[in-house]
């Protein structure tokens, strides 16, 4: 008889340990629970993440304008070679995310991680004083841009009013091309709530024993907080910075709302997601949108990846 014959009809009757618990683990009444449990999500992730992903990879390739997506030519790399040689926008708008991005995400850790650290203490109506400090965060970006529109208006914005009752000369905020983005970087600082939130959870699962015990050493409010507070913390200050990148990279409706599509004042205000809106919903060139689109996930994507090699080296997990 055929060796390979044998040797298949063994397997057959003899399946390897893997096997069965691979079989067990898919195939087992529980098993097919859990998998109609996560159906709508499976499903959701293939329709809402999946499949505009696969698509905006192929538009990117093409000159799809608007219309039937059939009419759309392939033009290979054409897109990106033009967003690195001919769009100096590309660049510019880069440029300006980037800073948003260096200012804006540790200013919003510090200020989130600085008042949760006040609102953790025992005081009376802190249950009020903590429904203030958030109350911002849920408040309409919308609303909020308009609110900030006025406040920073050149000539009868408040906060123009209160550097000339001290003194200081009025601020174009909005329309100096040196001021614009600090100006937003300020604005979005707004929205700090979520994070302190977060921080704020965080620090009241600190075990107090670890406080005590610092006492007990000598240690003071500057070595609770160095040898203690910050190395229970840096678990939340990496989920805050991560979601802070994410966040950043995708400024847009703060700045469109205050500055208009154009970014104001020589595109000091121009972000990356405003110079892909405008290419996709403006000009209608949607594939050259996609292919900015497709650049910026990149980026995304390699900036959390240095992130989540980064974590090992500095975020303490208490488990190592």
């Amino acid at each position: 008889m055929d060796t390979t014959v044998v040797s298949n009809a063994n397997s057959q009757e003899h399946p390897s340990p893997i096997s069965q618990s691979l079989k067990r683990l898919l195939f087992s009444r529980g098993s097919w629970v859990g998998y109609l449990f996560i159906l709508p999500w499976f499903i959701g992730m293939i329709w809402f993440d999946a499949f505009p992903l696969v698509a905006n990879i192929y538009l990117g390739s093409t000159d799809y304008a608007v219309g039937p997506v059939e009419n759309a030519n392939w033009v290979g790399l054409d897109n990106y070679v033009k967003m690195f040689t001919e769009d100096e926008l590309f660049i510019k708008s880069i440029g300006n995310t980037v800073y948003y991005i260096v200012l804006s995400v540790p200013l919003t850790l510090l200020l989130s991680f600085g008042i949760a650290l006040l609102l953790n203490t025992n005081i009376r109506m802190m249950g009020l004083f903590r429904t203030i400090y958030y109350i911002p965060s849920v408040i309409p970006i919308v609303a909020a841009s308009v609110i900030f529109l006025w406040m920073f208006n050149a000539r009868s914005g408040a906060v123009n009013q209160l550097l000339y009752a001290v003194g200081i000369q009025p601020i174009r905020w909005l329309t100096n091309p040196d001021y614009i983005k600090l100006t937003l970087v300020l604005v979005g600082l707004w929205g700090f709530g979520s994070q302190m939130i977060v921080f704020l959870a965080a620090l009241q699962g600190i075990p107090a024993h670890l406080y005590e015990a610092v006492s007990i050493d000598g240690g003071g409010l500057f070595a609770r907080l160095r040898y203690v507070t910050i190395p229970l913390m840096t678990p939340t200050i990496f989920f805050n910075m991560l979601v802070g990148l994410i966040a950043s990279f995708q400024v847009f409706a703060t700045a469109f709302i205050m500055l208009g599509a154009n970014g104001g004042a020589l595109q000091s205000g121009l972000f990356y997601m405003m110079h892909t809106y405008n290419n996709a919903f403006r000009y209608f060139q949607m594939g050259y949108a996609a292919a900015l689109s497709l650049v910026l996930f990149i980026a995304m994507f390699l900036v959390n990846a240095v992130m989540m090699w980064s974590s090992n080296r500095w975020v303490y997990y208490g488990d190592e």
